[in-house]
């Protein structure tokens, strides 16, 4: 298997085009014609992973933060990013980043602390807006089944839980095909016609947005069909930033953030005053958190499990929220378990090892 089909396949988990602009993910060293022989997991890309890669001769590493997040002007050695880099392109080493890509699926990393934690009918906490595009495409009646067919084929038509949505409106059609023409009805050059057409109308996410446009094109009998495409005030509940739930049973502030402690491997929590409830409503969000803290109280959380909270945004809690601060690393350490599940359920050939270098930045006394 080659690095470009790796890279592929986690880009149709988690489309890259969904990272956030100040990001990076995405393959940042490398080549992307070649064999892997083997992929290393890890939170974080150093030189001890680096180390442990050719150790157990594994020329792929996925990580899930980016080692390069803005150009290198040199590699002189002068940091451990230069350092890395230059080492990896020396030994055929290829680097690969999911980051905000992965962070902003339903099933990416918020996913993850929820089932860790226990929570139940989750959902995102601050949908993306931008994420969905609707088409409207006129069909002649006689062909309305295939080409609706093919659009939910393509991934066309899901909104939520909901698969094959779509509306359509009943009309007829003109057009006068000229000389050049090919119509599927009538003749080139030949008179004005009318036919008995359907406007179909279906949801489609934005990193669906070509293949949709292929298999429209594909399955339509027109040479030149009429479609055209909305950007709907509709986020897209299944793309954006955090995750909320609710546990099955009510726990005391105390027993959550006990519980949370456990469940996260977390050796500190720092936390707000309680506010002395009983914790039914949790949101989450792996890594730096702070920028949802309004989303979260807004939508009723009684505790915000996340990270990097400074000082002053501990008062924005203000006795409505309990806010969890439980690390960076912490959050985000089981990541490497999501890109093992993507690749085992590939049935890829090349071995998949999940680092046991610790590349906590953090430690504490």
């Amino acid at each position: 298997m080659k690095i470009s089909e790796v890279v592929a396949l986690f880009g149709q988990h988690a489309p890259f085009l969904y990272q956030e602009s100040y990001d990076n993910s995405g393959l940042q060293v490398g080549d992307p014609d070649a064999t892997i022989t083997g992929a290393l997991l890890t939170l974080d890309v150093t030189e001890q992973v680096l180390d442990e890669a050719i150790a157990q001769n594994c020329n792929l590493i996925i990580a899930h933060h980016p080692l390069i997040f803005s150009g290198l002007k040199q590699l002189a050695g002068k940091n451990y990013v230069q350092r890395i880099v230059a080492r990896a392109v020396k030994a055929d080493l290829n680097i690969l980043a999911i980051h905000t890509n992965l962070d902003n699926m339903h099933n990416g990393v918020n996913a993850v602390i929820a089932h860790r934690l226990g929570l139940q009918q989750c959902r995102i906490l601050q949908p993306r807006k931008g994420g969905l595009l609707k088409l409207s495409v006129l069909v002649p009646d006689t062909h309305l089944e295939p080409v609706r067919e093919a659009l939910f084929a393509a991934g066309a038509g899901a909104i939520g839980d909901y698969k094959e949505c779509s509306f359509q409106t009943k009309g007829e059609g003109t057009f006068r095909p000229e000389a050049a023409a090919q119509p599927f009805i009538g003749t080139s050059g030949g008179e004005r016609e009318s036919v008995q057409e359907t406007k179909v109308e279906v949801i489609v996410p934005v990193h669906l947005q070509s293949y949709v446009t292929a298999a429209l094109r594909a399955a339509h009998p027109y040479e030149e069909p009429a479609f055209d495409w909305l950007v709907p005030d509709q986020p897209n509940a299944l793309i954006g930033a955090g995750m909320i739930g609710e546990l099955e049973t009510p726990l005391t502030e105390q027993d959550f953030l006990k519980m949370l402690k456990i469940n996260m491997k977390a050796e500190v929590v720092r936390h707000t005053s309680f506010c002395g409830r009983m914790v039914k409503c949790v949101a989450v969000c792996g890594g730096s958190g702070s920028f949802l803290l309004n989303d979260a109280i807004r939508s009723g959380a009684d505790v915000f499990v996340s990270a990097d909270f400074k000082y002053h945004q501990f008062f924005d809690a203000e006795g409505r929220i309990v806010i969890a601060d439980i690390g960076h690393y912490e959050t985000e350490q089981f990541t490497p378990e999501i890109f093992s599940d993507i690749l085992k359920k590939k049935n890829v050939t090349f071995a998949v090892l999940l680092s046991t270098v610790d590349t906590n930045p953090i430690k504490y006394f």
